[in-house]
């Protein structure tokens, strides 16, 4: 029995170990998110700080490539702040609430194991207790027989003693010989089932529970060890993420041209040199002047050359307006606001999320109420009848489970939106933060900060619903024109296409060719002769 307590006590002692280490693990990996997080956090407040206000875009200097370069490290450094929080986030659910949840669970089988030793030791202590009684009965019974024994023998040979009292010594020493015979027997029986379950106990009841101890701590190292490889596999995951936004910085410092003192300065001066310029220009340059077929130029360009050569650089650098104009047409409206752009989707999502969670609340306050109004009346049957509310919580529970569906699954959907969200700021990052508008259909980057941005106030209006336009005119192109951007269409030197909408002042004329396909051309490619 002591062996088997000292055994006992080191495999509790043990398994509580190897408890301690989980929670010392866990506590470990919390204070690494903390750090991350706040390392996260400093890096935020220090990109914030160093980025300029809105305001301060309109400066000169916002225009030098290397502002920019600048501008675009402290973008990297937000986007390189959020993977740090990314680490943490995913290190606090696959490894602290995961191992945190697994190690309640092991505490717990863990008790029972110990609560299923605890018992078959005190029953078997037990039965070895009755085991000692017994045999301390049939100790004491022999030898109060073996004394009445004695007794009556010597009363037998006592020649003073009554025939009465000799019948009654003999008497009661046969009494005492037979209940110590009955103890005896007793004896025998306890001792073998003593030894039965002692039997039980060593080689059946005891084995098993320490092999499931066993198993349990076996089980617990290899869940630790995962946890000690996620914690590594988690930075892995976002590594090449976070090599992306060093790229980037890199990128932004290869960027810096020193000969390129502002994006403006030398746009500017090819406008000019283009307005100065007796010569046409070749094709997939900065678009030819418009030829007098063009008609003479709109009195929104101005009446002096500065002005026509500012309208100029506008086309230039003008944004995607192609991309744009591809959304004309409304698509159809769906469920999922698959239909809208992803900003405009996830902000409708996250709405219609917010409407389904609070209409969610509402019908689980009323299952509440309806469930503590049935348990009044089941108490108090004078006050209503609970049967009448059956409907009633049966129609709610529907309701939430119903409720509960679509929730899931607009998550679902605003996952979906915010994945494509982050994939697209992404490759935003990495794509050039400014280039100059050229004939091939390459249009600045949205970012790009525009001197003439009220000019382009026009363009609002491209996303409303419109019918196929009907033609309005022809054009006849000069120059080849391969349509590599969204919302262009390619062209051959000397086709003629039917003009279907007129330049708008942002440099592009919208064609039809006689197959359907529609697009935009650059309108200094082309001469036009509209319908009188």
């Amino acid at each position: 029995m002591d062996d088997f307590r000292d055994q006992y006590d080191i495999i509790e002692k043990h398994t509580q170990s190897g408890l301690e280490l989980v929670e010392k693990y866990v506590k470990f990996v919390k204070e690494r998110t903390e750090i991350e997080q706040n390392y996260a956090k400093q890096l935020r407040n220090l990109s914030k700080k160093y980025n300029p206000k809105r305001s301060s875009k309109d400066e000169p200097e916002c225009r030098l490539s290397s502002y920019q370069a600048f501008l675009d490290v402290l973008n990297e450094m937000n986007d390189y702040a959020g993977q740090r929080e990314l680490i943490a986030e995913n290190m606090m659910m696959s490894i602290c609430i995961d191992l945190t949840k697994y190690l309640q669970e092991l505490k717990q089988e863990r008790k029972t194991y110990l609560l299923e030793a605890k018992k078959a030791q005190q029953s078997l202590e037990s039965t070895y207790k009755q085991l000692d009684g017994s045999k301390k009965r049939f100790e004491r019974e022999w030898r109060e027989a073996e004394r009445a024994a004695q007794y009556a023998e010597k009363t037998d040979q006592d020649i003073n003693a009554t025939k009465a009292d000799v019948e009654k010594a003999k008497q009661q020493a046969h009494m005492r010989a037979h209940v110590a015979e009955e103890c005896k027997n007793d004896y025998a029986a306890q001792l073998q089932k003593f030894n039965k379950e002692q039997n039980q106990f060593y080689f059946d009841d005891m084995p098993q529970i320490f092999n499931k101890m066993q198993i349990l701590d076996e089980s617990r190292v290899q869940k630790l060890a995962k946890g000690y490889i996620l914690f590594s596999e988690t930075e892995k995951q976002v590594m090449p993420i976070i090599g992306k936004c060093l790229e980037g910085i890199t990128k932004a410092g290869t960027n810096v041209n020193e000969r390129n003192v502002s994006w403006s300065v030398n746009t500017l001066y090819s406008a000019v040199m283009l307005c100065l310029s007796p010569s046409t220009l070749p094709p997939f340059s900065t678009p030819p002047a418009p030829s007098p077929a063009n008609g003479p130029p709109s009195p929104k360009f101005g009446r002096d050359t500065l002005s026509y050569c500012l309208k100029e650089i506008n086309k230039t650098v003008k944004p995607r307006i192609s991309s744009f104009r591809t959304l004309r047409r409304s698509p159809t409206v769906t469920e999922d606001f698959s239909h809208l752009p992803p900003e405009q989707r996830r902000k409708r999502l996250q709405q219609k999320l917010d409407d389904i969670c609070k209409e969610l609340q509402k019908e689980v306050d009323q299952s509440e109420a309806l469930g503590k109004m049935k348990d009044v009346y089941e108490k108090n049957p004078q006050m209503g009848d609970p049967a009448t509310l059956a409907s009633q919580i049966s129609q709610t529970s529907q309701n939430i489970e119903r409720l509960r569906g679509e929730l899931s699954k607009y998550e679902v959907a605003l996952r979906s939106a915010q994945r494509i969200l982050f994939m697209s700021a992404l490759r935003r990052k990495h794509s050039f933060s400014v280039c100059v508008c050229s004939p091939d259909g390459a249009h600045s980057d949205e970012s790009t900060p525009d001197p003439s941005q009220a000019i382009y106030a026009e363009f609002d209006d491209d996303f409303e619903d419109e019918e196929i336009a009907s033609p309005i005119g022809k054009c006849t192109a000069m120059y080849n024109f391969p349509g590599a951007s969204e919302g262009t269409i390619a062209m051959q030197e000397g086709e003629v296409l039917a003009v279907v909408e007129e330049d708008k002042g942002d440099g592009w004329t919208r064609v039809r060719r006689n197959n359907g396909d529609e697009g935009y051309i650059p309108t200094s490619y082309v001469t036009i002769s509209l319908n009188k």
